[in-house]
């Protein structure tokens, strides 16, 4: 089993360095667009009616405070339980929440393997007859395992045929939105059904992946589930490597985009990289901007 132990390896290696990659571009992508719309969760006394510190007078001589938790909690609803969707359209959120949900337990899965395998290297016994803390990983993993697989294969299999009925919807969609709906619904499945029948306690699954990050040999049960070990590792490296990795985005678009009100003052760290912007040459293919000139030099000439 040797090359299916390297090919999650190498799967597991693309995907992190596909994070890695994705969050150093947000972070060093030039100043943005703010939307600047309110609600704002993060102000303090104001958030519940849309206000904001500018009713102060005299607001920039004022300390302003800011309501962490309650941010926090706006971003957890929205994104753990998708409460967007639910308010504006709850026949996506149908479908649409128990796909985003099952695969957070996935993650929450493949992090108590993880957690498992290591504890196990350490001779930490893990099952049903172990200690306190190895029956709560034994137990854990089964729950996050089975309701995980289930909701993400039903949520995607309603994504997919959402897709494919709703009218509004089907002048958006593209080949590899099925694609990959069908990539997550038939992952999900082949594992359920290999473990379910094979390795219900996923403890050969656990062996498995202790076996691969110690590099020595590791043996699976048959060939259905190696299919699945294959099949779940080429999945966790397709997720990160193609926009269905659009949740490592919600952290810089809420704080970045959707709730940014820090004001833009003098010598501070938003003027300095608006001056650069600003500084930077055009390349535009309409008449009415000239190439060459920089962003200042045109909107001079636009006031003119």
């Amino acid at each position: 089993m040797m090359w299916l132990q390297v090919f999650s390896l190498a799967c597991v290696a693309v995907s992190i360095i596909a994070i890695i990659g994705k969050v150093l571009r947000y972070v060093s992508a030039p100043q943005h667009m703010r939307w600047e719309l309110y609600p704002v969760p993060h102000e303090k006394g104001r958030a519940e009616y849309g206000g904001s510190y500018l009713e102060e007078l005299d607001w920039w001589t004022k300390p302003r405070e800011s309501d962490k938790f309650n941010e926090l909690k706006e971003m957890a609803e929205e994104i753990i339980l998708l409460k967007g969707v639910f308010k504006h359209n709850r026949s996506v959120w149908a479908s649409s929440f128990p796909f985003h949900f099952g695969m957070y337990l996935l993650i929450g899965w493949l992090v108590l393997l993880l957690g498992g395998a290591i504890l196990q290297q350490l001779d930490v016994s893990i099952g049903a007859s172990a200690g306190a803390f190895g029956q709560i990983i034994h137990y854990l993993t089964g729950v996050t395992g089975y309701i995980g697989l289930f909701m993400t294969a039903f949520g995607a299999l309603g994504l997919c045929i959402w897709r494919a009925l709703d009218k509004r919807q089907r002048e958006f969609n593209a080949p590899i939105d099925f694609f990959n709906l069908i990539l997550m619904a038939g992952m999900s499945i082949v594992v359920l059904i290999a473990f379910a029948t094979q390795d219900p306690t996923f403890a050969t699954l656990r062996l498995y992946v202790g076996a691969t990050i110690t590099l020595s040999q590791a043996t699976v049960p048959s060939t259905l589930a190696g299919v699945s070990i294959g099949l779940l590792s080429f999945t966790i490296m397709w997720v990160t490597i193609t926009r269905m990795s659009h949740f490592v985005a919600k952290y810089f678009l809420y704080h970045a985009v959707r709730w940014n009100d820090e004001p833009n003052e003098r010598g501070s760290k938003i003027e300095q990289s608006l001056i650069a912007l600003l500084n930077e040459k055009v390349t535009w293919s309409a008449d009415h901007i000239q190439t060459g000139k920089t962003w200042a030099e045109v909107v001079k000439e636009m006031k003119k």
